[in-house]
């Protein structure tokens, strides 16, 4: 009995490591974005995709950035899901999640093309055509945020659930700002670099925050 409930609290205090992963990835990542802005000679976040920090002299350390982020999404898709497992769909936020962490994973293992005269003594611009790893790096980013957005709308529906209203309701708009920020990304090509920032920090500050939540959640209940 007493090993059982050994195991237990050991069991219970791996899921709440677990979920003091999704506190770190959103921080962690721009911490390490701001510090690059004011390392990296020639970048301007006006102008410049984050994905371009990867390149060049110093590229390594975004490339990391996006695989320690991408890691620490993944532990956190497990952490939801131990945390869950009891309750109705429970499975299906902790995939998303899951598939945001991989989006974030081949964003580091595909580089995207210089733009923009960035890194400093590439061409202005773009480049005519595409590279292949560009084009697998652009759908990693695509993964990564239209999986997001989803489990914010899963998320939603489980906070509407539960009666917890002000957390659907942030949920469900997180989940329509998200990608209507990147359409407008799109859209307003003078400013695509500001916006992908921008967003970045809506939903990463969502997840962050739901980590917090869950954990919360989850300690109260197994206390």
């Amino acid at each position: 009995m007493q090993i059982t409930e050994k195991n237990r609290s050991a069991t219970e205090q791996q899921t709440a490591g677990l979920l003091v992963c999704g506190l770190l990835f959103g921080p962690l990542f721009y911490i390490i974005v701001i510090s690059q802005l004011f390392t990296r000679p020639g970048f301007d976040i006006r102008r410049h995709p984050l994905s371009l920090l990867s390149l060049g002299e110093g590229g390594w350390v975004q490339t990391a950035n996006f695989y320690v982020t991408g890691i620490l999404a993944l532990l956190f898709a497990l952490g939801i899901w131990r945390a869950l497992r009891s309750s109705r769909g429970a499975l299906i936020g902790p995939i998303f999640i899951a598939l945001y962490a991989i989006g974030m994973i081949m964003a580091g293992l595909f580089p995207a093309d210089p733009a923009f005269g960035f890194p400093p003594g590439t061409p202005d611009g773009i480049l005519p055509e595409m590279s292949q790893h560009a084009a697998m790096h652009g759908m990693g980013f695509f993964v990564a945020f239209t999986a997001l957005t989803i489990a914010c709308f899963v998320f939603a529906w489980r906070f509407f659930r539960r009666g917890e209203r002000g957390w659907g309701v942030y949920s469900l708009v997180t989940g329509i700002v998200t990608p209507l920020t990147v359409a407008m990304g799109m859209v307003f090509t003078g400013g695509t670099s500001l916006f992908f920032f921008f967003v970045g920090i809506v939903a990463f500050g969502w997840a962050a925050l739901l980590a917090g939540k869950l954990r919360c959640e989850f300690i109260h209940a197994e206390g």
